[in-house]
């Protein structure tokens, strides 16, 4: 860092000390505060699930119907 010059080596330091602080500070102005959070997360659906489609029949109604085919 010598060969940069004082006035280089401090810019990389401060370089440096704001690639660290903004990601912190950011995770901890949204992530710890949960208003913050409820309100950046509340605004978009992640997960849409399909409308719930029929349900096969059970076990039972399968063994009466192949009984009930069986026997036609």
């Amino acid at each position: 860092m010598s060969s940069l010059g004082p006035s280089k080596g401090i810019l990389e330091v401060f370089k440096f000390g704001i690639y660290v602080g903004v990601p912190i500070f950011l995770m901890y102005a949204v992530a710890n505060n949960t208003d913050n959070m409820q309100k950046l997360m509340g605004h978009r659906s992640y997960v849409v699930y399909p409308p719930e489609g029929p349900r096969p029949p059970s076990p039972e109604e399968i063994r009466e119907l192949a009984r009930k085919n069986k026997f036609h």
